[in-house]
């Protein structure tokens, strides 16, 4: 059976990052979150807004390596993290006075990964 690998050059790129970021400031959260993305397209995650409600709190910080998805409804502001964003997921996060942030984004404001939720 023939190997397929990720083509997508920015996700390629984002995995890169995580990896060396996780190195150079000892944060264990960035490579895992990297071994999440490298995974195949059919085992990547995909999270709905009402799972990030249920498993968070006013003002936490979650990342989601994969897609977030605009299923449910969300009324306290969080600050999510993820490769992609639907647009309704967007609007509702950003409704509820929440912040939609890539994860790269996330690495560069809190390079060591402290009070980051994997969510997925």
């Amino acid at each position: 059976m023939k190997k397929t690998e990720t083509t997508n050059p920015q996700l390629i790129e984002l995995i890169r990052f995580l990896k060396k970021h996780s190195r150079e400031n000892r944060a264990e959260i960035w490579e895992s979150i990297a071994e999440r993305l490298a995974k195949p397209k059919r085992k990547r995650i995909a999270v709905n807004i009402s799972r990030i409600k249920r498993f968070t709190q006013k003002n936490d910080v979650v990342a989601v390596p994969g897609k977030v998805l605009g299923v449910g409804e969300i009324n306290h502001p969080i600050t999510v993290a993820a490769f992609a964003f639907s647009e309704k997921a967007k609007e509702k996060i950003t409704k509820a006075k929440g912040k939609c942030l890539s994860i790269s984004e996330l690495a560069k404001k809190n390079p060591k990964g402290s009070n980051v939720k994997i969510i997925g």
